[in-house]
């Protein structure tokens, strides 16, 4: 259950955020690979202006996300909306273009999301480093699959690809002080999971 407060988190440039939120009805968001593959896309294309990733996990009925709002955002309707306006509204854009979309290939009306969408923010660089192994283990957590590693819909790999992307992959490797250490917290801490 999210705490009162996700729901009302004001969004400040610079700041990292947990970005989370669900179906309305607890149905699936995503009912095959080219669902997901939308989703990341209309993601990119509505906020990779205003936000970065560091982390993010698509599942049956939520996502998690790991994000960094930009800094020096503009309007750029030169509106004078404030950061949160402006990366709310970009949000309030993606879910509308996606749930269209879905609606229509689903043969499906009305709202898809619950809202408002939950965000937290985060100012623990420790809890960071828990929180990028909670959103990659998220799938097991939920029993969708026996090892987390697996999953084809979160960034756990996709960090580790040499490859040039939008997401902070490098950014993230150096919290964890290399791709061996992200590798080893990785584990580790799915050890201490466990037995707790």
């Amino acid at each position: 259950m999210a705490k009162t407060e996700h729901y009302y988190t004001k969004f400040e440039e610079g700041k990292f955020y947990h970005i989370y939120n669900r179906s309305i009805d607890s149905q699936p968001l995503f009912k095959s690979d080219a669902n997901y593959k939308f989703f990341l896309k209309k993601f990119d294309q509505h906020l990779s202006g205003v936000l970065d990733v560091y982390a993010y996990c698509l599942l049956g009925n939520h996502f998690h996300l790991l994000i960094r709002v930009k800094e020096d955002l503009k309007d750029p309707n030169a509106n004078n909306l404030s950061i949160h306006d402006i990366v709310s509204k970009q949000f309030r854009i993606f879910f509308q273009s996606y749930a269209l979309a879905f609606n229509i290939q689903h043969k499906r009306i009305g709202t898809l999301f619950q809202t408002p969408f939950k965000r937290a923010k985060i100012n623990d660089e420790f809890y960071l480093s828990r929180l990028i192994y909670y959103i990659h283990a998220n799938p097991q957590k939920h029993n969708l699959i026996y090892d987390f590693r697996e999953w084809k819909w979160s960034s756990y790999n996709r960090i580790l690809l040499e490859t040039d992307t939008k997401l902070k992959k490098q950014e993230v490797l150096d919290w964890f002080g290399g791709k061996a250490e992200y590798l080893k917290f990785h584990s580790d801490i799915q050890a201490v999971m466990l037995i707790e």
